[in-house]
């Protein structure tokens, strides 16, 4: 389909739906421009997508693993969708907005395009066709090939956070950063579907992880916070705001030998749990 698109003179919709030389699209670029909720992506593309009884993976679609950098400077592999002209005008139908009614006419001139394509090759002679046929069979060969490249390094990198996320230490501190930094992946992974925006997801996820310690080990940690820093305040009347906020529940959890394995227990349930991906 490389007649189809000329990306040198590509229209303001094919720009925006970052079409290909191949007529296709993404998931994340269709659902950017249906304007539709952020916070509903992950969850749309489940039910649109993966679990779509009448779409078919690697012919439909074709599953791609991106790595994108996260608000914090980390780095983190988010899943997205290759999706060919007709499944994309088909998500695209079940919007009853101007954008949507416009991705259903800009698709369904593409695949215009591609049957009079079909039409035209059938006019060549034999030798041409089979020509076109191998060629065609070769992009798919390459193209599978490549995503099953991606699949594997993605499954890689996902051990990988499991090995980091299992390798613990007894440290305060050291327990501590391990996990607020589990957390945030926790947090910013496209199956965490909980809260909009940053601080409201890293909030959900903090409070979920205290929730599930409270279910294993029943303790009430903003009793503890709050003596701790009583404590704090008749030790040293001249403590800073900064030194106070210091103490919270993290603290308290790291500092307490019996609760640190269980909330460890906790946060390794919880990345499982959202499939985290290596950041």
């Amino acid at each position: 389909m490389n007649e189809i698109m000329n990306t040198s003179t590509q229209t303001p919709i094919e720009i925006a739906l970052g079409v290909d030389e191949n007529g296709m699209t993404t998931a994340k670029r269709l659902y950017s421009f249906l304007e539709l909720n952020p916070g509903n992506f992950a969850r749309w593309c489940k039910s649109n997508i993966t679990e779509n009884e009448f779409a078919e993976e690697n012919v439909d679609y074709v599953r791609l693993f991106i790595n994108e950098e996260t608000p914090t400077g980390g780095k983190i592999q988010r899943e997205d969708y290759k999706l060919t002209a007709h499944f994309a005008k088909k998500l695209s139908v079940k919007g009853n907005s101007a954008k949507a009614e416009e991705a259903r006419e800009y698709f369904t001139r593409l695949e215009e395009k591609a049957k009079q394509m079909v039409i035209d090759r059938k006019q060549l002679s034999p030798q041409l066709q089979l020509m076109n046929m191998l060629v065609e069979n070769m992009s798919r060969q390459e193209l599978e090939q490549k995503r099953q490249s991606e699949q594997i390094k993605h499954l890689e990198d996902n051990q990988r956070a499991l090995v980091d996320t299992f390798q613990t230490t007894t440290d305060k501190e050291n327990f501590q950063s391990w996990a607020s930094k589990c957390l945030s992946r926790i947090a910013e992974s496209p199956n965490f579907n909980y809260g909009v925006g940053r601080n409201t997801k890293h909030a959900y996820a903090r409070n979920e992880s205290y929730k599930r310690l409270k279910e294993k080990w029943n303790c009430n940690l903003d009793d503890r916070v709050a003596r701790a820093k009583g404590r704090a305040m008749e030790r040293n009347p001249g403590i800073t705001k900064t030194e106070l906020n210091a103490i919270n529940k993290l603290s308290i959890i790291s500092g307490d030998k019996s609760l640190r394995p269980v909330y460890e227990t906790v946060i390794k349930e919880m990345m499982i749990a959202y499939c985290v991906d290596a950041g």
